[in-house]
């Protein structure tokens, strides 16, 4: 898949907005104790007539863009509900334009998610309401970051992974564990690139989970003081070999291209991006320690003002054809099952392993830290604001 530079541009503001959207340092409300009670959407009615969301950029297409690429359009007429858009540049902004109370939904992250349940400022969402809710993928459904209790909050839409990626002509070896980009580095010094967040932090703790598992890290987003101090003590002596961290994917595609990066952290629409007018070729990899990656999720507001229109925006966002386009153009694998008959590429969900359960069970999508650990293991862990004071600590 080769993005067009209309699609480029988009894709880069959601990308780094998911990113950059990490590093928020609000926590308040992600305690980890039940959300506030409050039922979930009875019945279906007819629609308000008006829909307003909060959307990653490329999400929520409505032609002004593309002119090919609308999805909004269509909605509209079908569903009589005029949708008005606002781009969340970062998880954190979106966080707090869902508390002015002017919005019916959001397109979360999952380090979003767990602030606006725990903060009741989303509701509980009643999955028989929405009949595309039945084919989406059931490793997405019921998950920490979109559901309590057994309760979802929420309808996936799409998902991916932190690959590693490297330069095939510079690295040789078809490198397979994180150690390329941790106690191998050096190997590569001044040309390993990383993430610029504090939920990178994540990526250390898996790999450390794996190769030291006397810190008994069980799970990457529920780090005690300890095991955090680890995470964060081999993230300074990677910073040695870092040529530069990245938040602008672009940054990276040209980094790559230009030699002065040639092994790190990338998802798989940049590696698409690479190589295509130039002799740079890159190969990604899964590692076998696994790898950390987003879920999103479409919330309702615990007090949209127009909820009919928002059950009928999630039904139709993750539609079979809808979520195809969505994806596509985004570049990450759809929720939807069906969608992969209707993508325009015809083996984009295999690029994607958009329906393959193996695959994604490798991934620990992004979920905030919080001092109840998400995990449920007890209420020692470390909270976001502290990832994000020991990410300051590691850059300098």
């Amino acid at each position: 898949m080769k993005p067009t530079l209309a699609r480029l541009g988009l894709t880069l503001a959601a990308c780094a907005a998911l990113v950059v959207g990490c590093s928020s340092s609000d926590t308040s409300g992600g305690t980890g104790q039940a959300p506030p009670k409050m039922e979930p959407l009875s019945a279906l009615g007819n629609g308000e007539g008006e829909l307003n969301l909060i959307a990653w950029a490329g999400y929520a297409e409505n032609g002004s863009n593309d002119p090919k690429v609308d999805w909004v359009t269509p909605f509209e007429k079908e569903s009589g509900c005029k949708v008005n858009v606002k781009l969340g540049n970062t998880s954190d902004e979106m966080v707090q334009l869902m508390r002015s109370g002017q919005y019916d939904g959001v397109s979360a992250s999952g380090d979003a998610t767990l602030r606006l349940i725990y903060a009741g400022d989303v509701a509980p969402v009643n999955t028989s309401l929405v009949p595309n809710y039945a084919t989406i993928s059931p490793f997405l459904k019921d998950k920490p970051w979109n559901s309590v209790s057994g309760q979802m909050y929420g309808i996936p839409h799409g998902w991916g992974a932190n690959l590693l990626m490297y330069n095939i002509g510079v690295v040789h070896d078809a490198p397979n564990s994180w150690a390329s980009v941790f106690d191998g580095a050096s190997k590569y010094k001044g040309k390993v690139t990383a993430y610029d967040s504090p939920i990178y932090i994540a990526d250390a703790a898996l790999y450390l989970s794996k190769t030291k598992p006397e810190l008994g890290i069980k799970d990457p987003y529920s780090l005690t003081s300890e095991q955090l101090d680890a995470a964060v003590e081999l993230l300074k002596a990677q910073k040695e070999n870092i040529s530069e961290y990245w938040s602008d994917y672009t940054k990276e595609v040209q980094a790559f291209e230009s030699g002065t990066s040639v092994i790190g952290t990338t998802w798989q629409v940049i590696a698409n991006t690479i190589g295509t007018e130039n002799k740079v070729q890159v190969n990604t990899v899964l590692p076998k320690e696994g790898s950390t990656g987003w879920s999103d999720t479409w919330m309702v507001a615990a007090k949209a003002a127009h909820p009919n229109c928002m059950y009928k925006w999630m039904d139709w966002i993750t539609s079979p054809k809808v979520n195809a386009q969505v994806a596509e153009y985004f570049g990450e694998a759809p929720a939807q099952t069906k969608a992969c008959e209707f993508t325009a590429e015809k083996d984009f969900c295999d690029i994607y392993h958009a329906t393959d359960e193996k695959y994604a069970a490798q991934i620990h999508y992004w979920t905030t830290p919080q001092k109840q650990c998400v995990d449920g293991s007890g209420d020692n862990c470390t909270a976001y604001d502290e990832w994000v004071d020991k990410w300051q600590q590691i850059k300098g």
